[in-house]
């Protein structure tokens, strides 16, 4: 298992995260897990024998009950190095205050998640997702206030636009807070809109990148074909994340994944978070299951290195168009582009 520090942070992390989206199985959560304690134990300490440090975990994940399972299993555990992730600003019930990004909502919600987790300490805090009705002055305040008190080590975002990323990051530093050190992203060989604008972020920022349902919700793991889901996947149970907007495109990609697995005698999900994991400012992958071969398959991940001719061969069904301003971008302004832009547009040069 390789470890890569988490932006700049002195924080190092393993090319792969353990997610436990499927662990507790209450609410919309069950259609895509009920994984319970016992099971959930095992998995645990299958990713932590391959080297897995980070376990990521969420208030809304069940209503807490996946925080509530990880809680009981770590116990003292906490001492061998384990690092713990969670995220807060979804609703956790009824009232008016009851979600949000709000100073009132984080901290309760911070110490809610502490008491679930068992712990003193929470090692990344992320915020779930963006809140335009909470001033982001007022969102870094709470988080920057959670890190002194000691409840929080280091502070991350999701699914924020790129516009939403760099005002937290130059509000943070106008009032000398601590700064977001990471974001969790959705970014697959299937969806690379996070190519456009918050990779290259991460690049010139200074970010970590954590990808979430990296498989994009199985579609890349190999068991689904043209015409053919398999019983018992998210797709059948109503869970419609990712949204797919170019069918051929997708069973391109999987077509592609496929050969190349057969190729290697590899699955196709090791083909495509091996692509993942050495995509430029990737820091780590998430990954989840229902079932103990679904670990141990994403785990061996780890240790498999695509050739240069594999790559090009995978990127060639799956690269993005080129949006503006990038087209005009390519066209005029090639002959002074940095890393961050190149992270975009080398591949078109």
């Amino acid at each position: 298992m390789e470890y890569r520090l988490l932006g700049r942070s002195g924080l190092k992390i393993s090319t792969i995260t353990m997610g436990t989206m499927t662990i507790g199985g209450g609410g919309k959560f069950a259609q895509v897990g009920n994984v319970g304690l016992d099971e959930a134990r095992r998995y645990v300490d299958m990713c932590l024998d391959a080297g897995v440090n980070l376990i990521d975990t969420a208030d809304i994940y069940s209503t807490g009950g996946s925080e509530e399972i990880i809680g009981d299993i770590l116990g003292g555990k906490r001492k061998n190095g384990v690092l713990v992730a969670t995220k807060a600003r979804f609703n956790m019930g009824p009232g008016p205050n009851d979600g949000g990004l709000s100073r009132h909502h984080l901290i309760a919600a911070c110490e809610a998640s502490l008491r679930r987790l068992k712990t003193d300490v929470i090692d990344l805090y992320q915020v779930h997702e963006w809140d335009g009705q909470t001033p982001l002055e007022e969102t870094m305040e709470a988080l920057d206030t959670l890190v002194r008190h000691g409840k929080v080590r280091y502070i991350g975002c999701s699914n924020y636009s790129g516009w939403h990323i760099m005002k937290a990051l130059g509000i943070s530093a106008l009032d000398r807070r601590h700064r977001f050190v990471s974001q969790q992203i959705h970014y697959t060989l299937e969806a690379r809109e996070a190519e456009y604008e918050l990779l290259p972020i991460s690049l010139d920022q200074g970010l970590g990148v954590l990808v979430w349902s990296p498989l994009a919700g199985g579609l890349l793991s190999g068991k689904h074909r043209r015409n053919q889901t398999p019983d018992g996947s998210r797709q059948l149970a109503g869970w419609n994340e990712p949204p797919i907007r170019d069918e051929e495109r997708l069973w391109k990609i999987v077509d592609m994944l496929t050969a190349i697995s057969s190729e290697r005698g590899v699955s196709p999900a090791q083909v495509a978070l091996a692509w993942l994991i050495d995509r430029k400012g990737v820091t780590s992958v998430i990954i989840g299951g229902r079932k103990e071969e679904q670990f141990r398959d994403n785990l061996a991940a780890a240790s498999l290195k695509l050739s240069d001719e594999e790559r090009e061969l995978l990127d060639a069904v799956s690269l993005p168009p080129v949006l503006y301003p990038y087209w005009h971008q390519l066209r005029s302004a090639k002959d002074r582009l940095g890393e961050a832009d190149l992270s975009l547009l080398g591949p078109h040069l």
